[in-house]
C-alpha cells in the first residue's frame, strides 16, 4: 500500500486526534499503517500480536482498533471476540488475505466494526476508518429524537451506549455497532425499516447480510430468547422494526 498522506493532521491538536491501535504481526505493514495513518491524522499505537495488544489495552483506551485477521497464537478474530465478551466497545476493523463471504460473517458476528480485505487502497481504508468514526462519534441521540426507555428489565442508556438493569444494578455495554442500529431503530420506532436503508443510516459499507448479523448480536443482549425477538422484530420481506413495547406487529 502507499503511504501518502490523504489528511495532514498537522493542524489538530494531539489531544484532539483520534487515537488508533495497529495490531499485526508483519512488521513492515505494521510499519506501513503505522506512517499512513499518523501522516494522515492520526495518533497511532502498535502492538505486535494479540497477548501485546491486550497488555496495552490494559492502560490506555483507543478510538479505534485495526487490527490483523492472520496472526500466529490468538487471531484477530478470536481477539476480537474475546475483548468485546470483556466488555470492550472500542470499534474494531479487522484486516485480512481471507475475503471469503464466510470468514467476514465470522468478524462481525465476533464483534468487528467492518472488515477489510487485503489488499486494499489506502483511501478505501481511509473511508471506512472515518466511517467507524463518525459512527462512534454519532452514537448519542439527537435532541429531540423520541427514544424507548426500556425494553423488559433493561433501560436504554443512549448517552452511554449501555443497557442498564437497575433492579440488579447491572450494565452491558453496547459495541459502537450496536449502539448507533439502536439509535438508527429508536429514531423510528414502530416503523419497518428496509435493511439498505438502514445500513445508510448506520453508515455500514456492508452488505444486508452484515446488517442481519449485527440484528442477530442486538438481540443476544436484548431479547430474553434472541430466536422469538419480541423488541427488534422481523417484518419478512421489508426489513426490521423496533417495538419497545414487545408487541406483535
Amino acid at each position: 500500500m502507499s503511504t501518502a498522506p490523504q489528511n495532514s493532521g498537522s493542524e489538530i491538536p494531539p489531544d484532539q486526534k483520534p487515537h488508533i491501535l495497529v495490531v499485526d504481526d508483519d512488521e513492515r505493514l505494521r510499519a506501513l499503517l503505522s506512517r499512513f495513518l499518523s501522516e494522515s491524522g492520526f495518533l497511532v499505537s502498535t502492538a505486535t500480536d494479540a497477548k501485546h495488544a491486550r497488555e496495552v489495552l490494559k492502560y490506555l483506551s483507543y478510538d479505534l482498533l485495526v487490527m490483523d485477521v492472520m496472526m500466529p497464537g490468538e487471531d484477530g478474530v478470536t481477539l476480537t471476540r474475546g475483548l468485546k465478551s470483556e466488555g470492550l466497545t472500542t470499534p474494531v476493523l479487522l484486516l485480512t488475505a481471507l475475503g471469503e463471504t464466510e470468514q467476514r460473517i465470522n468478524g462481525f458476528e465476533a464483534g468487528a466494526d467492518d472488515y477489510l480485505p487485503k489488499p486494499f487502497e489506502p483511501r478505501e481504508l481511509l473511508l471506512r476508518i472515518n466511517a467507524i468514526l463518525r459512527r462512534s462519534a454519532t452514537a448519542a441521540p439527537k435532541r429531540g429524537e423520541a427514544l424507548p426507555l426500556r425494553f423488559g428489565r433493561w433501560r436504554l442508556d443512549m448517552e452511554r451506549g449501555e443497557l442498564v438493569d437497575d433492579t440488579a444494578s447491572e450494565r452491558m455495554p453496547l459495541t459502537s455497532v450496536e449502539h448507533t442500529l439502536m439509535r438508527a431503530l429508536a429514531s423510528r420506532q414502530g416503523e419497518v425499516i428496509g435493511r439498505e436503508e438502514l445500513a445508510e443510516m448506520c453508515n455500514m459499507s456492508a452488505s444486508e447480510r452484515t446488517i442481519d448479523v449485527q440484528v442477530t448480536r442486538l438481540r443476544k443482549k436484548v431479547e430474553g430468547d434472541p430466536r422469538l425477538p419480541k423488541y427488534v422484530q422481523t417484518v419478512r420481506g421489508k426489513g426490521y422494526v423496533l417495538r419497545p413495547d414487545g408487541e406483535d406487529t
